[in-house]
């Protein structure tokens, strides 16, 4: 019987695992490893995982000195591990003579060519990952002979045409990704004979046709990710169309469903009520019209629900109330109408809501039917706490966001990393709101972004929102609001972006060392207003415009940490990051448009959507890495 053992080395950057027979091999193969310093296909930190079913290997191995071409004198090998190196090259057609091969990784190399035919010799193989490397010509349809393999990534490369028939063979398999690539066609039906099939992942492709119905016989499916790649224009992406197949619903252990930026139509299944783990629902601008059915509020699992940018019409459902777990909810830039529901009152985890430009109405903010006296805002408990080392909402949702992010401004692409704080943000601009402006949203004391302008509110500005300490903008233009600002709001010290445009107000303008920075367009359009820095003074306004543009210049610096606050509030934390933040800053602005700020706004929902997928992929490329698949 052979007697194995296990020697390690683990020195700087270098791993190096082997089993054998003794400790003589052992030392032989580290002798051998010693050569491989100058060899073309090997780095000098090689990371280097080999196990062979007999001692016999070791010799076959010793000889075999780096020559990628000659693997295939390897018959009894079992696992092969070359990830994280600096492989160069192809792989060779001998590696199908590696019959008892179980797993075979090689991700996150130099790899270029074709996926050779051959590797569908290996009928023992259980895993196989060649993602994160320049592989090209097309997926071999051979790879449907392997009917042990659980999982197959061939992710970021530069695979082309189709996807094969023949994965549907592949009775075993329990995750499939072939994401970003450029893999044309459509989703073959046979996906849908996969009875174990638990993650696919097919986004940033140029995929098109409808998407099966047969995909809804994957009872197992736990996460499915078909979208379009939103960031990078020059990478082809997903162009599927057609309806949402109602048999969705039959997919009973999905928990992540991302259909984002495709090319869909017809309405919202009522049947995606029936998934009642989902967790993650995101349809963003994928064309879809119609009402949003009343079924989405049995998901009472789901945190995040994604349906802004499309054509939906009619009222939000009331059933949106049971949704007690919901953390962020974006419906804006739709056909939406009639009131909010008083059952928004029971969405106690709502962190950021994103309504804007619908055509909501009713008095802004209120509880209505049996709850009478109570607003909608004064439940949101995770807007009205602050931890006060942290300044962030005491809610633990902001822990959730510790990851990277793709921001793009002015057609660059960053990566901003470690965000350490949640950005929280209101915004019901563009619906048709009347009424009073609660005095309750002055409670809501971790608000950064705060916009009610076009609409139809009425009334006074409350004096409460001097309560609120981060609030960074304050857009209130374009309504009927009356009476005088409130003196309380002159003690923000964070508000930076200030719009009471096409308003009915009248007074003074308070004082105050922000108020010193806000430009004549802050208050146009009312005609009762007097002070700095509009014609019309009082009495007691002895702020000259020298003074004023000293004070502009000399809050330069404030308006630089006010736009760095908002990405670090929303992108990113502090070290080295903060170069990428500054240079955002200067773009921006450049511009000299402060417009930038609705777009900000517009777009930030679903960056903080794109930051949590971006975490769940780093989480599977960390199990990746560490055999957990």
């Amino acid at each position: 019987m052979m007697v194995s053992k296990i020697f390690s080395l683990l020195q700087f950057f270098t791993h190096f695992t082997i089993t054998f027979a003794s400790t003589e091999e052992a030392t032989a193969l580290l002798k051998w490893k010693s050569t491989l310093k100058n060899q073309i296909y090997f780095s000098s930190s090689l990371s280097f995982t080999i196990t062979f079913a007999s001692t016999e290997e070791a010799t076959a191995l010793l000889k075999w000195k780096a020559n990628f071409n000659e693997i295939g004198n390897l018959t009894n090998l079992v696992y092969l591990d070359l990830n994280t190196n600096q492989i160069l090259g192809t792989i060779p057609s001998q590696i199908g003579s590696l019959v008892k091969l179980q797993i075979l990784r090689i991700f996150d190399n130099y790899l270029n060519g074709s996926i050779p035919e051959e590797i569908g010799y290996l009928r023992s193989l259980t895993k196989l990952s060649l993602g994160w490397n320049f592989l090209n010509g097309s997926i071999p349809p051979s790879l449907g002979k392997l009917n042990n393999l659980t999982l197959l990534n061939l992710y970021e490369n530069q695979l082309s045409g189709s996807v094969p028939e023949e994965i549907g063979y592949l009775r075993s398999l329990t995750e499939l990704d072939l994401s970003t690539n450029f893999l044309n066609g459509s989703i073959p039906a046979s996906l849908g004979n996969l009875n174990n099939f638990s993650y696919l992942y097919l986004y940033e492709n140029h995929l098109s046709g409808c998407v099966p119905a047969e995909i809804a016989k994957l009872a197992n499916l736990v996460e499915a990710y078909l979208e379009k790649k939103p960031i990078n224009r020059s990478h082809p992406s997903n162009e599927l169309f057609g309806p949402i197949p109602a048999e969705i619903g039959k997919m009973k252990s999905l928990q992540n469903l991302s259909l984002f930026l495709n090319n869909l139509s017809g309405p919202i299944p009522k049947t995606i009520g029936d998934l009642t783990e989902l967790k993650l629902l995101d349809l963003y601008a994928t064309q879809l019209s119609g009402p949003i059915p009343s079924e989405l509020g049995k998901l009472k699992n789901l945190n995040d629900l994604e349906l802004s940018n499309n054509q939906l019409t009619g009222s939000i459902p009331s059933s949106f109330g049971n949704l007690r777990n919901l953390q962020t909810l974006f419906l804006g830039n739709n056909n939406l109408t009639d009131e909010i529901a008083s059952s928004f009152c029971n969405l106690t985890s709502l962190t950021l809501q994103y309504l804007l430009k619908n055509n909501l109405k009713g008095k802004i903010l209120k509880c209505l039917g049996n709850i009478s006296g109570l607003h909608l805002f004064q439940h949101l408990k995770a807007m009205r706490t602050i931890d006060k080392k942290t300044n962030a909402s005491s809610y633990e949702l902001h822990q959730h966001y510790q990851d990277s992010v793709d921001v793009v401004t002015k057609g660059l692409e960053l990566e901003v990393v470690r965000i350490l704080s949640l950005y929280t943000t209101i915004d019901l601009s563009n619906n048709k709101f009347e009424g009073h402006i609660p005095c309750i949203m002055g409670d809501l004391i971790t608000l950064r972004v705060l916009n009610l302008s076009h609409n139809g509110l009425q009334g006074h500005i409350p004096p409460s929102f001097g309560n609120l300490s981060l609030v960074e903008s304050l857009d209130l233009s374009f309504n009927h609001l009356s009476g005088e600002i409130p003196k309380q709001i002159a003690s923000l010290t964070t508000l930076e972006f200030f719009n009471l445009f096409h308003n009915n107000l009248e007074g003074c303008i308070p004082r105050g060392l922000q108020f010193a920075t806000f430009e004549n367009n802050s208050y146009k359009d009312n005609d009762g207003l007097r002070g700095f820095p509009l014609s019309k003074g009082c009495g007691n306004d002895t702020v000259s415009e020298t003074n004023y543009t000293t004070s502009v210049l000399n809050n330069q610096e404030s308006n630089s940490e006010f736009l760095n606050d908002i990405w670090e509030g929303a992108l990113m934390g502090y070290g080295t990051g903060q170069c990428i933040g500054l240079s955002i800053i200067y773009i921006l602005i450049s511009t000299g448009n402060m417009k930038w700020l609705e777009r900000i706004v517009e777009e930030l929902g679903h960056t903080i959507m794109m930051a949590r997928r971006k975490k769940q992929r780093r989480q599977r490329n960390y199990r990746r890495r560490n055999n957990r698949f």
